[in-house]
């Protein structure tokens, strides 16, 4: 018997075949799995630090990718592969490569000819990637760290506080980021702009 998980509004199931891909087999609730995927996020973060990067480095499928690697890659053998099943959020499966490209070019563009103010240009950034939705899971996380990395190293400005909780578990902020990310599917972005620095 794998592992049990329970899902709160906003988080993408996992099929049976990627529930195989946990690493650690001794992981049989969800906090544990919490706990042993933040662990493997705070790694990610300290490689992160003190690192620089142009945009010709970090906006690249190869970044995008190894990213997630670092987050998730001691916790599913998946981790940084792109999904290969459609799943309740995000495009479909065959299109990813090339919807992630068109961001990436798009991102550069915003960049090089200041598009939108910074914090908008790394938001807008993170919103299309959740709405692309690479991998089987993380993409919440994902888009988050990357949203960081965007404002911080490109675009030199301080990291985002997301409102300084913990998005995995139900409660007021979740809700209040899920509407936030509603709205700026209808290209309203103030709200998600304003969670990323409360």
């Amino acid at each position: 018997m794998g592992i049990e998980l329970n899902y709160i509004e906003g988080q993408t199931p996992l099929d049976d075949d990627e529930k195989e891909g946990l690493i650690n087999k001794a992981v049989a609730t969800r906090q544990e799995l919490d706990a042993f995927e933040q662990f493997n996020i705070q790694k990610a973060m300290l490689w992160l630090v003190g690192k620089k990067f142009t945009a010709k480095q970090i906006l690249t499928e190869k970044f995008v990718m190894g990213l997630h690697k670092r987050m998730f890659g001691e916790v599913w053998r998946w981790a940084g592969t792109f999904r290969n099943t459609n799943k309740n959020i995000g495009i479909d499966k065959y299109l990813i490569s090339l919807e992630l490209r068109v961001l990436l070019d798009d991102c550069n563009y915003w960049i090089d000819n200041q598009t939108f103010p910074p914090d908008e240009i790394a938001i807008r950034f993170k919103h299309r990637i959740v709405v692309i939705h690479c991998f089987a899971n993380g993409n919440g996380r994902h888009s988050r760290l990357i949203a960081d990395v965007i404002i911080e190293k490109l675009l030199g400005g301080e990291v985002f506080s997301w409102s300084g909780n913990n998005l995995i578990s139900a409660g007021e902020a979740r809700r209040f980021y899920l509407k936030a990310l509603r709205n700026a599917d209808r290209n309203n972005f103030s709200d998600l702009i304003f969670f990323a620095r409360s």
